[in-house]
C-alpha cells in the first residue's frame, strides 16, 4: 500500500457567482483538484519515474559509447563519470516505489542525494578541465587545481556522510531542511565554478585572432555549455532551497511526480544529454601559442 504525503485543504470559494473572479476561483480549484489526483495517481507516479528511469539509461547507455574512444585522461573520466550519475539515477527511479517508502527516510535520502553529488563532482570537473586550459594560457600554475578540486569534493562528501549518519540516528525534524540547504549550496558552487570559469575561457578565446583555428568552434562549445551547466545548477539551488521551506515542492516524495519529472529532466537530464552533444571531443588541454591573447 503506498503511503501519500497529506496535502493542504483546499480553500473555499466565496460566493462571487457571475463575476470574473468566479471564474478564476473555479478554475483554480479545477487545476487544484487535477493537480492532486494527478500526484496521487500510481499511474501517473509510474509513467513519471518509468519515463525518467528510460531516459537516464539512454544517457548513461551514450556516455558509455563514449569511453572507449579516449585513453585515461580528463575526457574519459568525464564520460566515464556521466555513464555512473545517469546509471545509479535509472536503477533509483526503475525501483522508484521501494525507493520512495523506505520506512528509515534517511535512505531514501542517501538514493536521491548521492547521485546529486556525483553530477555535481562530474561536472565540476569539467570546470578544473577548463581552469588548467585557462591558466596554462596565462603561464599561471597549474599543479594546485587538482588538489582544490579534490579537497572541496571531499569536504563536501565528509559533510553530507555525516549529515546522513545524523539523520540515521536522531529523528530531528529540523536537520533535513539543513540537508536541503547544504545541496542548495553545493550546487551554488558549481555555478559560480561555471560563471568563472567558463566565463574567463570564453572572453579568453574572443581575444584569440580571427583567423586562429578553431576559434569559432571552440567559443560556441565553452559558451553553449557554460550556459547550460549554469542554469541547471541555478534551478537546481532555487528548487531545493524552496523544497526546504515549503513541503509542496519536496522532491523526496513519490506524490509529486510531474514536479519530479520537470526537475531531474531540467537539472539533470537535459543537460546531460546536450553537453555530451557538444562536446564530443573535448578539446586539448594545451592551448597552441598563436591562441594566446593580447594581452
Amino acid at each position: 500500500m503506498r503511503k501519500l504525503v497529506p496535502s493542504p485543504s483546499l480553500p473555499t470559494a466565496t460566493a462571487l457567482a457571475g463575476t470574473p473572479e468566479m471564474a478564476a476561483v473555479a478554475l483554480a480549484l479545477a487545476l487544484r483538484g487535477w493537480w492532486e489526483e494527478v500526484n496521487g495517481s500510481p499511474a501517473w507516479q509510474d509513467g513519471a519515474f518509468f519515463s525518467l528511469s528510460a531516459a537516464y539509461a539512454l544517457v548513461s547507455a551514450v556516455a558509455l559509447l563514449r569511453v572507449p574512444e579516449f585513453g585515461w585522461t580528463t575526457q574519459k573520466v568525464f564520460h566515464l563519470m556521466n555513464f555512473v550519475v545517469n546509471g545509479v539515477r535509472a536503477v533509483v527511479f526503475g525501483f522508484h516505489t521501494q525507493v520512495f517508502l523506505f520506512q528509515t527516510k534517511v535512505y531514501t535520502l542517501v538514493l536521491l542525494d548521492l547521485p546529486g553529488l556525483l553530477f555535481f563532482s562530474t561536472y565540476t570537473l569539467l570546470v578544473l578541465f577548463w581552469a588548467e586550459i585557462y591558466h596554462q594560457a596565462k603561464n599561471l600554475p597549474t599543479d594546485k587545481l587538482r588538489i582544490i578540486y579534490m579537497a572541496v569534493n571531499g569536504v563536501i562528501y565528509v559533510i553530507q556522510v555525516c549529515i546522513w549518519i545524523y539523520l540515521g540516528t536522531n529523528d530531528s525534524p529540523l536537520l533535513e531542511p539543513v540537508s536541503k540547504i547544504f545541496i542548495s549550496v553545493v550546487s551554488f558552487l558549481a555555478l559560480l565554478g561555471f560563471l568563472i570559469y567558463g566565463g574567463r575561457l570564453f572572453f579568453m578565446l574572443r581575444r584569440f585572432p580571427i583567423e586562429s583555428k578553431g576559434r569559432r568552434k571552440k567559443l560556441y562549445e565553452v559558451g553553449t555549455v557554460t550556459a547550460i551547466c549554469f542554469t541547471c545548477f541555478l534551478i537546481r539551488c532555487i528548487v531545493v532551497a524552496m523544497s526546504s521551506f515549503d513541503p509542496d515542492l519536496s522532491l523526496e516524495v513519490l506524490d509529486h511526480p510531474i514536479l519530479d519529472f520537470f526537475y531531474y529532466m531540467l537539472t539533470e537530464i537535459l543537460p546531460s544529454a546536450l553537453v555530451l552533444f557538444i562536446l564530443r571531443k573535448l578539446p586539448p588541454k594545451r592551448v597552441s601559442a598563436q591562441y594566446h591573447p593580447i594581452r
